[in-house]
């Protein structure tokens, strides 16, 4: 049996909550993972290898921090180039799908990681005690080197916005 690496450090509406998997750093190669797209294809880091990435983690698209933080980053695209901007949650990928229709998002790719937890464990935001992602942001360079990490310490607000957007400006 497979044990998983736990840590304490964040919270969920202030309760201190359990984060699962493995920590990812600056300067860390990124770990790979595989998702579902909203048609149920698999996504995985190596489909958008050679763009500077940012990786949007959200606990579920339809609360209103997450639907807030999507659709900042859907705004913010038009302005960054050649980003690739994913956002993750355990959702399932028709739940993101209609989201992403009624919410007009159409530069943000929306993935699930509800099957197993692949994205959520490599990047250590798996919330043991909801089975929830935690949210955070991660900017990964063209080369696959994370240039920027944010776990987000209240589950429930929001995440730095511009450091991120900053962060993929200067991995461009």
């Amino acid at each position: 049996m497979t044990t998983v690496a736990e840590r304490q450090g964040i919270t969920f509406k202030g309760g201190a909550v359990t984060l699962q998997g493995n920590v990812v750093n600056v300067g860390d190669t990124a770990p790979d993972f595989t998702v579902l797209a909203n048609n149920l294809t698999p996504v995985t880091l190596a489909d958008s290898k050679g763009t500077v990435r940012i990786i949007s983690v959200v606990p579920s698209v339809d609360t209103g921090v997450c639907d807030a933080q999507t659709r900042r980053f859907n705004e913010e695209a038009a302005n960054l180039g050649d980003v690739t901007i994913l956002t993750v949650s355990v959702d399932l990928p028709f739940a993101q799908g209609r989201w992403c229709a009624a919410a007009g998002i159409d530069k943000v790719q929306t993935v699930s990681d509800h099957r197993d937890l692949s994205f959520g464990l490599n990047y250590g935001v798996v919330i043991k005690e909801l089975r929830l992602l935690a949210r955070s942001v991660f900017v990964i360079d063209k080369n696959d080197k994370v240039t920027y990490v944010e776990y987000v310490s209240e589950v429930t607000n929001h995440p730095n916005y511009e450091a991120a957007i900053e962060a993929a400006k200067a991995a461009l």
